[in-house]
């Protein structure tokens, strides 16, 4: 017998063994009024009407329907009352520009564009066949409260969700991921981070990141209540976990130290401690952080390695048994590397250092991209197809990971993806600059930060500022450089490339780790 695999068999087990549970807990401080608390039950039939809603709407099977919201339960609901009823789901980062969501919006050829309030002035113009913002106008165009949604055959080979990566170009790819990507994903995350349907999740990571990395859905078939944070606050994460009696949640490294700041002005002992588990993934913390997550939080700091690509779970690093007897120092130690392969994933390191990855969560193909898709999705040295990540990695004698470089010279900063080469685009149309590198260099609270390099044309009284507020007029702010350094010259090989590991030396001198 073989059964397709869905994201709708996570909430369909929810359903049927926890109905009255809690499900979702809205965040309350938003521009659209809040949905009431809701049950498995009321998920299920959030999922139900919506699907009779998009048919009321004519969009059809495999139609693309795109989001573009800071964490919500409407943003939530969404993964299963879209891609569970047929559709594609396309999730954008709220923090993109408009003319960024506007080329997603097109190149994905989505058939209705849904925006979160506070965004509603920057995209009301986008042109997209359906327009609505979220809450009581999305309400009332999406949910068909008494309808039945047209029964969608289920098809595990069929793309769920399209989730775009800044890549190494000026326009960002879109990664398929089907429903049995997903759905392995989404098992292979539960049952290394055990989780039960004793935990209580917080969504400090936003959902738009890999379908929020495929934790959603773990935590959904396992009846786990979901507490939705909007906005990243340490102190405020701290109060939720105390309130919700809060077990697990994913972050970023910023995430990690919004949360150790606001630590000490917390009164009384640090709620979590010998609770919490929190999953980090972007650029590795430094070592020191890892450690404070440990001995100041009392948290327990579980790694992973991945890209969106592979929707994204490659390698989770978690302290085992072996470790128990070192000192919380040797474990952070142990704890800072990538990690080992998880079940199902093979990796391994190309002739050049590259990490190459095999599995059943890797994507489909990029969207409407054949070039790029055979790029990443190609044979490697033994003859065998594997997804090349553009990561530089080694494999030490215990089997884990460590990445040791980022070949493709995109940037992590906040948990973020951020393309040198666009960032250079940007700044080499300024009429001043005459070269430009962009880099990524090691940052406490960001893990890493956009610095530029630039050489002005002769006579031109450029200033860090010019540069900034030039790529602030077309780029997310997370993408523009936080510091702009005026050189004379840059490095480069004979024939003229950018030698970025020579101008990225200096400032990863003596860390653990050179990543950027």
């Amino acid at each position: 017998m073989k059964v397709p695999l869905t994201i709708n068999d996570f909430l369909d087990r929810a359903v049927a063994v926890y109905p009255d549970r809690l499900a979702i807990v809205d965040e309350p401080d938003q521009p659209a009024p809040p949905l009431p608390d809701l049950t498995y039950r009321d998920l299920g039939e959030h999922r139900r009407a919506m699907g009779a809603g998009l048919d009321k709407l004519g969009v059809p099977m495999g139609g693309r329907v795109a989001m573009v919201s800071h964490n919500s339960a409407r943003l939530l609901s969404a993964f299963f009352g879209v891609s569970g009823n047929g559709r594609v789901f396309v999730p954008i980062n709220f923090r993109l520009q408009r003319d960024e969501v506007d080329y997603i919006v097109k190149q994905s050829g989505a058939e209705m564009l849904l925006v979160d309030p506070e965004l509603e002035s920057t995209l009301a113009d986008i042109e997209v066949d359906r327009f609505a913002v979220l809450g009581q106008e999305s309400d009332a165009l999406l949910y068909d409260w008494d309808g039945t949604p047209q029964p969608w055959t289920p098809d595990e080979d069929a793309t769920a969700s399209i989730n775009y990566t800044s890549g190494t170009t000026a326009r960002p790819k879109g990664v398929q991921q089907t429903h049995r990507a997903r759905w392995t994903n989404a098992v292979t995350f539960g049952w290394h981070a055990a989780v039960t349907d004793r935990d209580v999740y917080l969504h400090t990571l936003p959902m738009f990141h890999c379908d929020g990395w495929g934790m959603l859905y773990t935590v959904t078939g396992m009846g786990v209540p979901h507490i939705v944070l909007r906005k990243v606050d340490g102190m405020e994460i701290l109060r939720r976990v105390e309130r919700h009696g809060v077990t697990l949640m994913c972050a970023a490294p910023a995430v990690i130290n919004a949360v150790l700041d606001a630590a000490p002005s917390w009164d009384g002992p640090v709620p979590g401690r010998d609770r919490v588990r929190v999953i980090v993934a972007g650029a590795p913390p430094p070592t020191r952080t890892i450690e404070r997550v440990e001995t100041e939080l009392g948290w327990e700091f579980i790694q992973i390695y991945g890209l969106t690509e592979t929707a994204p779970l490659v390698t989770m690093n978690r302290c085992r048994q072996e470790w128990d007897d070192l000192t919380p120092h040797e474990r952070a130690e142990k704890l800072g590397r990538a990690g080992a392969p998880t079940i199902g994933i093979t990796i391994d390191t190309a002739r050049d250092g590259e990490v190459l990855a095999r599995g059943n969560h890797i994507l489909a193909g990029y969207w409407d991209n054949p070039e790029s898709s055979a790029d990443a999705l190609r044979e490697a040295d033994d003859g065998e197809v594997w997804f090349h990540t553009g990561d530089g990695g080694v494999i030490d004698d215990e089997g884990y990971l460590a990445i040791t470089d980022r070949k493709k010279d995109v940037i992590i900063s906040g948990g973020e993806n951020v393309s040198s080469i666009e960032v250079e685009d940007v700044i080499f149309a300024h009429p001043d600059v005459a070269e430009v590198a962009v880099i990524g260099v090691p940052d406490e609270k960001w893990g890493e930060t956009v610095i530029a390099l630039v050489l002005p044309t002769p006579g031109a009284e450029l200033t860090e500022q010019d540069v900034i507020d030039h790529c602030r007029q077309t780029l997310a702010h997370y993408k523009c450089p936080t510091k702009v350094e005026f050189r004379e010259e840059l490095a480069r090989t004979a024939t003229g490339k950018l030698q970025k590991y020579k101008l990225r030396q200096p400032y990863w001198e003596g860390m653990d780790k050179q990543i950027g």
